[in-house]
């Protein structure tokens, strides 16, 4: 090869190797480009041009998303809220809830968070600032957060943050503090309102969503996190409607975007810097997010805020009804194709739902045209009217729909509960086995436990009754709808039952005062 060829080799390889660069940074930035055109049309969220990293300021610029806009406009209205309480101090349940209490680990973790561990907060620093020594009893001082709407000073935040206050701080972004005043409280929603006590001083505001946030739909969370100061976490809405048994009216956001101890009453924004939903509660086994959050949607948030607002109070709709949910076997039990709606264990006396003619074993489907899937459902729609509302229930009743008017009444703050008594041993006057079951019954009259039905007096741990929860002390009312009051009564229901073929049979059972219906196998003859 002569030394001509070689320059020509050289000059190739050369010219290839451009090629090839050329190619690279082009193929990057269209993905970055197609990356970024992912959020074309987001109003809130602007993207920033840059310079790439090693590319000349020819021109070859690439752009990078940012939330740092929607950031600036909504974060002078993030406050976080400091509370001295009258209430007991709750160590490690939260964050070590198997750790038993008076433990040698128990004291050690105490010790741990004095010392300011991971759930050490604001309280324990509050102590070190000179409070003095506390016990289980002596005041607690803990921080949250909360989120402006009005522009007199009015604030959202948890219930649970709030509870049992009787100090309040407002600290702005600014580091201003102002004493504010707990104006209403609802604990079954956890929301509560709160005032600063400025008056003449106007604060920023942030405004709720006019539209229903999407599973899927960018949000960002924002807060007190461990009473650091404002912090801002990204994520998107995983779930909507979640049950996590915080009470009776759960209908929570799920949310990917880290929120810790502290971020509780915190907004979660939309990228329009809207409010979607209030930062309540994490799933946790360490104390730290790992990505579980749940936040109460804005549609629950301002409910209970507007009627805050009126009465101080929160005042809900009541039914009177005690109902359980719809499993397979209930379902079968009834005749229904499909698992749904509320069964009606029993109509409170003198409730709403007795006058309107709702019975034991009814099957509320929808209230006026929406449909009811479970009781949680139920609780929810009958809370979001007013009492003295007219609504139209809509029942299935011995396999036939049909539509009843009831006049809501007024939610009782606290429903009272009789305790069922507890009876039954071998020798019980009167007291029959039922194989069929796995039970052994006597008349409820002669084990003192009122005048209905029959009182279960042993349990076969063995038996299909004691599989679906049946104890001792239970009262079993009717089976299939029929009234039973003695031994042979529930002999002559279950023999009817398997002779039309059914496989389980529906009780209507009383445990600790309250009514419900347990399906309950039949044993093989």
């Amino acid at each position: 090869m002569t030394l001509e060829d070689v320059k020509k080799a050289g000059s190739l390889i050369a010219a290839r190797r451009k090629t090839l660069l050329a190619g690279v940074l082009s193929l990057g930035l269209v993905g970055t480009l197609a990356a970024e055109s992912l959020f074309v049309g987001t109003p809130a969220a602007k993207a920033q041009t840059v310079t790439a990293p090693g590319v000349p300021q020819n021109g070859h610029a690439i752009n990078t998303f940012s939330f740092a806009d929607v950031v600036d406009r909504v974060g002078p209205a993030v406050v976080s809220i400091r509370v001295k309480a009258d209430q007991p101090r709750q160590f490690m349940s939260d964050i070590f809830p198997d750790v038993p209490e008076g433990s040698p680990l128990e004291r050690f973790f105490r010790e741990w968070q004095d010392r300011g561990g991971p759930n050490g907060g604001p309280g324990e620093r509050g102590n070190r600032r000179g409070e003095g020594p506390r016990g289980n009893n002596a005041p607690v001082t803990s921080q949250g957060s909360g989120f402006i709407i009005a522009p007199e000073g009015k604030i959202v935040t948890n219930f649970h943050v709030v509870k049992g206050a009787r100090e309040v701080t407002v600290v702005t972004t600014d580091g201003s503090e102002y004493r504010a005043t707990v104006l209403g409280s609802d604990e079954k929603t956890d929301v509560a309102l709160v005032q600063i006590d400025e008056k003449g001083k106007t604060f920023p505001t942030v405004p709720f969503a006019r539209n229903e946030i999407r599973v899927g739909d960018w949000v960002l969370a924002v807060g007190n996190p461990f009473g650091l100061g404002g912090s801002v976490t990204a994520g998107i809405i995983s779930a909507r409607g979640r049950e996590i048994g915080a009470g009776p009216y759960d209908d929570f956001l799920q949310i990917d975007a880290p929120i810790n101890r502290g971020n509780s009453g915190g907004p979660t924004f939309n990228l329009a810097g809207e409010v979607v939903g209030m930062n309540t509660a994490i799933f946790s086994p360490s104390g730290g997010s790992v990505g579980i959050g749940f936040a109460i949607p804005t549609s629950t948030v301002e409910r209970v805020i507007a009627q805050l607002e009126k009465n101080g109070q929160v005042v809900r709709g009541w039914l009177g009804v005690q109902i359980q949910g719809i499993n397979r076997d209930i379902a079968d039990s009834l005749g229904m194709k499909q698992a749904r709606g509320a069964l009606v264990a029993e109509p409170q006396a003198d409730s709403p739902a007795a006058k309107a003619g709702i019975k034991s074993g009814d099957v509320i489907l929808a209230v006026e045209g929406k449909p009811v899937r479970n009781p949680r459902d139920l609780a929810r729609t009958v809370a979001g009217y007013d009492p003295g509302s007219t609504v139209r229930v809509t029942l299935l009743r011995a396999g036939k729909e049909q539509d009843v008017s009831v006049v809501l009444g007024k939610l009782p703050n606290e429903q009272r509960r009789a305790d069922a008594g507890r009876s039954g041993d071998d020798g019980v006057p009167g007291s029959t086995s039922l194989a069929d079951l796995g039970v052994m019954v006597s008349p409820a009259s002669e084990v003192g436990q009122g005048d209905r039905g029959v009182a279960v007096v042993r349990v076969d741990p063995a038996g299909p009754a004691a599989s679906r929860g049946i104890e001792v002390g239970d009262l079993i009312l009717d089976i299939q709808g029929t009234p039973v009051a003695t031994a042979r009564d529930l002999g002559s229901a279950i023999s009817k039952a398997r002779a039309d073929g059914r496989r389980s049979v529906l009780a209507r059972v009383v445990k600790n005062g309250e009514t419900r219906f347990v399906p309950l196998p039949l044993a093989s003859s």
